[in-house]
């Protein structure tokens, strides 16, 4: 009996030790919060698969966490106010940014600025109305001084939709709904119009799935002078096939959208070595990114092209020492560019 007494005492102060090896292990790993935009946008959404693969780029050192915000604005200072490590963000977000425009005039970080570090994907603004009033909805102007829901206040494609109206010269009438009641609203009339929005020309938003089951939406294209109009103020239109993103059928053979640019930024602080293990692991994993949402198929596809095109759109911001690390390793380095923390 006390044979079987000591055995016993001997394992349960084996298992304690393990534990305690492993507490200590998981206090020593060092924390990196993820921040994306609330849950059931296309950002939070795939940053968990995005989330593992970076934990495992980096050894364990880092214990990676997503945590959701109400837009990524509020995202983006809440890495540069110190609770954060990686920001979720737009290129447009980010001229905001440094002009102190927007949800960000007269905005002070706390921390160092976030520079830039990952771009992953295009996305697509569109217009959509319900079906039923689809017949009174022809061009982009239609929707001018009319309630419309462009998604929340201070998401990247409503800082779009508010730049496409400037540029179109038409009243920029913004109703604040639920992401969850998106149909309803477009049922009951609340609001004439809603933003949607495709990742690289396919996928939709949780919400948006979930709008197109519950209520027949189509969306309405801008008409040929409203496209020449964007074009002349520097506006990028893209053709987007239905297809590839709804399920159901939404009315034009092609969709036209304003493109913007979504990125993971850093700041300028992060260490060196794990923003290049970052960046390499999802060059590495790009094709197995793509197979698991074609939303990453512009970045699979060319994604030392999409890094250039998303520093070009904001050239006066640094770039992070471990992005200019692995594009000059890639001879993708462009002189006029300026590195966080040092020369050019």
């Amino acid at each position: 009996m006390k044979h079987r007494t000591l055995i016993a005492t001997s394992a349960l102060a084996a298992v304690i030790g393990l534990a305690g090896v492993q507490s200590v292990d998981a206090q020593q790993r060092k924390s990196l919060r993820w921040t994306t935009s609330q849950v059931g946008s296309y950002g939070y959404t795939v940053a968990a698969s995005m989330a593992k693969i970076l934990e495992q780029a980096l050894d364990g050192e880092y214990t990676v966490t997503v945590a959701p915000y109400a837009t990524p604005t509020v995202a983006m200072k809440a890495v540069m106010d110190g609770n954060g490590e990686l920001a979720y963000t737009a290129d447009i977000g980010i001229a905001d940014f440094l002009k102190r425009e927007g949800g960000f005039k007269d905005y002070k970080p706390q921390k160092p600025e976030i520079v830039h570090t990952w771009y992953a994907y295009p996305m697509e603004s569109l217009m959509a109305t319900n079906a039923k009033n689809a017949a009174g909805m022809k061009c982009w102007k239609d929707f001018s001084g009319k309630p419309v829901f462009f998604t929340p206040a201070g998401f990247m494609n409503w800082l779009n939709f508010q730049r496409i109206f400037k540029a179109l010269g038409y009243d920029f009438k913004h109703v604040q709904i639920d992401v969850k009641a998106n149909a309803d609203a477009l049922d009951a009339g609340t609001v004439v119009g809603s933003v949607a929005y495709t990742t690289s020309g396919s996928q939709l938003s949780s919400y948006w799935k979930e709008t197109e089951i519950r209520t027949d939406v189509r969306v309405v294209n801008p008409c040929d002078d409203e496209v020449a109009k964007l074009k002349q103020a520097g506006l990028a239109v893209v053709d987007v096939d239905p297809k590839g993103a709804f399920a159901k059928d939404v009315g034009p053979k092609t969709l036209k959208g304003v493109p913007i640019l979504f990125a993971y930024h850093a700041r300028a602080d992060m260490p060196e070595a794990t923003v290049y293990k970052m960046v390499k692991a999802f060059h590495d994993k790009k094709d197995d990114l793509a197979k698991m949402d074609s939303g990453f198929s512009v970045m699979a596809k060319d994604f030392i092209g999409l890094q250039k095109q998303g520093i070009n759109a904001n050239p006066t911001m640094a770039v992070h020492p471990g992005l200019a690390k692995f594009l000059k390793e890639h001879k993708a380095w462009d002189d006029k560019w300026k590195i966080s923390g040092g020369a050019s």
